[in-house]
């Protein structure tokens, strides 16, 4: 299996938290979609990551299809470390949540950071790199506020985010906050029961790939890899 990524796409993340939570090690094949290969655009002209493609050739490509596909093709083979519950309601919220983040949190707060901080850095000036938009920088910073508190209000009544055990909306958090926290613009200040909560996600064995990341002329923030931030 071969899982198209970039490091800082939180999408990526979450794919590869998902596939290293199903005993799965994919080749890791590190694409620049700014650079819009024609070899990557023939695998899914949408041109973004991520993209997955099996062994025989199938491929799968955006963040909803493969976390649908994975559950579909590999899902019953977890029994209760499922990521996608069986039980119709608890489904439903789970893709609720997953949606939140993969989508709105996205819009919100790891995309423009992301955006700002790293992929400008690396994107010619004439496809819209360049220095960083600030205005754009400080509004995420706002905004992540209110996904934290809502984080906590959320496990004030729960064990995870949708319920009483791990799933596809944990990693989805989780995944786009370890993007931002890599940067250092997650306030863990503002709310106790997120950062107990992403203390705990990130401690898993799943999670360690990804608390090693480095770039090079960017470390990552001080909290970043700290378990006991």
């Amino acid at each position: 299996m071969q899982l198209y990524h970039h490091p800082f796409c939180a999408h990526s993340r979450l794919v590869r938290l998902a596939l290293s939570e199903m005993g799965i090690e994919p080749e890791l094949i590190e694409e620049r979609v700014w650079e819009r290969r024609p070899d990557f655009l023939m695998l899914d002209p949408a041109g973004a990551t991520p993209v997955l493609v099996e062994e025989d050739g199938f491929v799968v490509p955006g963040i909803d299809p493969i976390t649908e596909y994975l559950d579909e093709t590999r899902g019953s083979a977890l029994g209760a470390r499922r990521l996608l519950p069986v039980h119709i309601g608890e489904r439903v919220e789970v893709r609720r949540l997953s949606a939140w983040f993969n989508h709105k949190f996205f819009a919100e707060v790891s995309e423009p950071l992301v955006r700002e901080k790293v992929y400008k850095r690396y994107t010619p000036r004439e496809l819209g790199g360049g220095p960083p938009d600030m205005a754009t920088i400080r509004a995420a910073r706002s905004n992540i506020r209110y996904h934290l508190q809502y984080i906590g209000w959320l496990l004030k009544a729960r064990n995870w985010l949708a319920g009483d055990r791990m799933t596809y909306a944990d990693l989805a958090a989780a995944a786009h906050i370890s993007s931002v926290d890599y940067l250092g613009d997650v306030p863990w200040d503002e709310d106790e029961g997120a950062k107990i909560w992403y203390a705990r996600i990130k401690s898993r064995p799943a999670f360690r790939p990804l608390l090693a990341l480095t770039m090079a002329g960017m470390p990552p923030a001080p909290c970043y890899a700290d378990l006991d931030f």
